[in-house]
């Protein structure tokens, strides 16, 4: 085995290859940038990436911000947000939706008539929700009205910035009535009047508790069939910025790939801690976690393809 080169066979050029191309899960984002790259659409295309999926974006606003707080925001015009919502879905197509920072009431409820107006069965009626992606099984798959939608209905930026204002969170009510999943934490389930007024609009809630005092946390998932529950150990680190997005973005890619509800959030939870725990610890203030895991996957990445026999291992060991 050669030390010097990768192997010559790096990309296996197969019909099966092919085929797994086409079956990428395809996520729409809609949601803001972060220019410290720990949130936003920058979380949602690094987690997206991590778990399989193909990310696709539609940015809603562009801040300027770092580990200490949000310095400035500029809201994309609605007109653009939905030119590019129509660029990729009439191109590339979608197999779910995960909706961040919305930016403005206007954008908000823009936003919930163009996906109704794209996905509905009857062409647009407001009262339209989606089903579950696993109902339809392998990505590429579903049924136009079928596209589940997440909705993480950002408020407040980890570091205390506020991203939405009144009326922007008085237009999440359109976004929730289209939505499959709506990811409140503690306070952001408080402002939009609790666990019953949004399960009133349809959606299945996943209410996170990061925010609650103690040495464990619990995030609960309610549905028309029940309620389950995650109770982890709290992962004690100022380096969390990011969290939500990044589990609204990893629930989105599992149910794209076909998986239930409960499967999709319960890996999305294993992602945000294991990212938690790898947080590189850079900034002075609220630090981005480390989606990139090390660069374990990486090394897992040229083992798969690789024609002379190395491991993941050979190549860390290679770089180290």
């Amino acid at each position: 085995m050669s030390v010097d080169r990768l192997g010559s066979n790096t990309v296996p050029h197969t019909s099966e290859y092919a085929i797994a191309i086409v079956m990428t899960a395809r996520i729409l984002i809609i949601a803001g940038s972060d220019s410290g790259g720990g949130a936003g659409v920058q979380a949602d295309i690094k987690t997206v990436t991590m778990l399989g999926g193909h990310a696709m974006i539609a940015v809603t606003a562009i801040t300027a911000q770092n580990t200490l707080g949000v310095q400035a925001v500029h809201q994309i015009p609605t007109d653009m947000v939905l030119a590019q919502i129509e660029s990729v879905v009439s191109d590339i197509g979608v197999d779910a939706v995960k909706i961040g920072m919305i930016g403005s009431a206007a954008t908000a409820n823009a936003v919930a008539d163009r996906l109704v107006s794209l996905f509905s069965r009857e062409g647009g009626s407001p009262d339209w929700t989606p089903a579950f992606a696993g109902e339809q099984g392998r990505a590429g798959h579903h049924h136009p009205a079928r596209i589940p939608i997440v909705f993480d209905p950002v408020m407040i930026a980890t570091s205390g910035s506020i991203l939405a204002d009144p009326a922007t969170i008085a237009a999440f009510t359109r976004l929730m009535r289209i939505a499959t999943l709506v990811t409140p934490n503690l306070p952001e389930l408080a402002a939009l009047g609790g666990e019953a007024a949004i399960r009133a609009l349809g959606p299945a809630v996943l209410v996170k508790g990061g925010h609650a005092e103690g040495p464990s946390v619990t995030d609960r998932l309610v549905t028309d069939t029940g309620e389950t529950r995650w109770t982890n150990p709290r992962i004690e680190t100022r380096h969390a910025h990011g969290t939500g997005c990044t589990l609204a973005s990893g629930i989105a890619t599992g149910l794209a790939q076909g998986m239930t509800l409960d499967a999709a959030v319960d890996r999305a939870i294993a992602f945000v801690r294991a990212a938690l725990a790898a947080a590189p610890g850079i900034g002075q203030g609220h630090g981005p976690m480390g989606h990139g895991l090390d660069t374990i996957p990486f090394y897992h990445l040229l083992a798969a393809t690789n024609s002379d026999g190395w491991d993941a291992q050979a190549f860390a060991a290679r770089w180290s």
